[in-house]
């Protein structure tokens, strides 16, 4: 598998933080300015969705977007519960309804790029995450930065992924995903000093109990780890990838390497 389980994580993680909206809830709402009701029909929608009931957050964003049929945040947030249910087709329907009724909504074209790098159409992820982080007052501009250089990682644009990675980290020095992936595109250009630098910052956050290893995180620290002539790290770090991922193309990788 080419994606590491942690970006799959981080992905996800990014559609329901982006979908957040005030809180609000049906008391009151037949009285309600349209503008209030439908603002509140959607953020309970948003709420049944995270607490996992489906059928009621449809029925909640069905009356926002009855009310107001332009209302992005309801076509997001119905995306995503669509996405939930692995009605992939009407997820997409709704998300590029959102995307055309609010065309610079930096959360619609990141929570789009996500979806697209779930079903592993990788190209077209890239550009919904471009489009994504060039607002600079998005709050999750950090997020979408680390998914977009992930992406650009998975088409082979890795100078576009460095740049994407070092912007993510100039925002929030701590994103674990970009300092991995950076350090792995070091050291495929046999940079090893500057790799290592990158590797130490994210392992120092799991040193903390910050982040936690994966597969990729794994892999690289076993190829620092050789370079350096720590064979203790390395068969540490081994043994770890063995038993946490059997599965993962990064154990395969140092399967091969060993032979």
């Amino acid at each position: 598998m080419k994606g590491s389980s942690l970006v799959s994580l981080l992905l996800a993680a990014a559609l329901l933080s982006g979908c957040a909206t005030q809180s609000g809830s049906t008391v009151g709402m037949q009285g309600a300015e349209p503008e209030e009701a439908v603002e509140a029909y959607t953020a309970l929608g948003v709420q049944y969705l995270q607490a996992g009931n489906t059928v009621n957050a449809k029925m909640s964003l069905q009356r926002a977007l009855s009310i107001d049929p332009e209302y992005a945040p309801a076509y997001n947030a119905m995306a995503l519960v669509f996405q939930v249910e692995q009605e992939y087709l009407l997820a997409e329907e709704y998300f590029r309804k959102g995307v055309a009724a609010d065309p610079e909504s930096a959360m619609l074209h990141n929570n789009f790029g996500a979806f697209l790098f779930a079903r592993q159409r990788y190209q077209e992820a890239c550009e919904q995450l471009d489009l994504a982080t060039r607002d600079p007052f998005y709050p999750q501009r950090a997020q979408a930065l680390e998914n977009l250089g992930r992406c650009y990682v998975l088409i082979n644009r890795d100078i576009d992924a460095e740049e994407a990675f070092k912007r993510s980290l100039a925002i929030n020095g701590n994103r674990p995903v970009a300092l991995v992936e950076i350090a792995q595109l070091l050291l495929d250009r046999d940079e090893h000093a500057a790799a290592s630098r990158y590797f130490e910052r994210f392992r120092q956050q799991v040193d903390q109990r910050q982040v936690e290893h994966y597969p990729r995180s794994l892999w690289v620290g076993i190829q620092l780890a050789r370079l350096d002539r720590n064979v203790s790290r390395a068969a540490t770090y081994a043994l770890l990838l063995k038993n946490m991922f059997p599965a993962s193309e990064e154990y395969r990788l140092y399967q091969e390497s060993a032979q």
